[in-house]
């Protein structure tokens, strides 16, 4: 088979503690709205790995002087060294044409261990910077990227009026600054509001809403469809 016949690859990189949760069955509706797509599926639970998410001096070369996080991770990078976890992730995430972030909004962002996992797969020298650009000349230009996720509040919250404002206000800094600034074209997100106060009737419905808009994500995310 040919590389433009290949199937595309989909990375999931989830966040949730609880494996019973309406966030991992959205995650798993998603990866079988993605596999019947026809992509093939990756998946990162970070809890169930027990990912450590403290980008710290201790995963480098020794080193003297101040640790400067990026300018270990350049060194890293050129010298072979990156830790064998944070290789493997650079890897899959690399190899994939879809990055998928599956988690719960806590605190209007990312929980702590996925915003860590970006602090150490996020590779300086690897992704960005050094003989890579930024945005549009990084490593994953080309590559689609989208937010799946829940929240604690109502749809009607996150509106220019509700309690808390506007959503987008909150989703600038992972857009921009963390999946666009190394590349990616981020697509709309995939979100389920409140599913905590929902019935199970609801739920199922929330999770029929999640395998359409998956179904649009695969098709928008394709290789041909670039």
């Amino acid at each position: 088979m040919s590389t433009l016949d290949a199937a595309p690859t989909a990375l999931i990189v989830h966040a949730h503690p609880e494996p019973h949760s309406f966030n991992a069955a959205q995650m798993a509706t998603a990866a079988q709205a993605l596999r019947d797509a026809g992509y093939k599926v990756d998946v990162l639970d970070l809890y169930a790995e027990a990912w450590a998410p403290v980008l710290a001096r201790e995963e480098f070369a020794p080193l003297d002087g101040p640790f400067k996080p990026q300018a270990e991770q350049m060194r890293a990078v050129k010298d072979g060294t990156l830790d064998d976890a944070v290789k493997d992730h650079l890897e899959r995430l690399l190899a994939a044409d879809l990055l998928v972030l599956s988690f719960p909004m806590w605190w209007f962002s990312l929980p702590a261990i996925l915003k860590g996992w970006i602090d150490r797969v996020f590779v300086m020298g690897g992704l960005f910077g050094g003989e890579h650009g930024f945005f549009d000349t990084a490593a994953l230009a080309g590559k689609r990227a989208v937010l799946l996720f829940t929240t604690g509040g109502s749809s009607e919250t996150f509106q220019p009026d509700g309690a808390f404002g506007s959503l987008d206000h909150f989703l600038f800094h992972i857009h921009r600054g963390m999946l666009e600034f190394v590349g990616y074209e981020v697509l709309e997100p995939v979100i389920t509001y409140g599913p905590a106060h929902l019935s199970d009737e609801d739920r199922a419905a929330a999770l029929e809403a999640v395998q359409k808009s998956v179904t649009l994500t695969a098709a928008a995310a394709a290789p041909a469809a670039r």
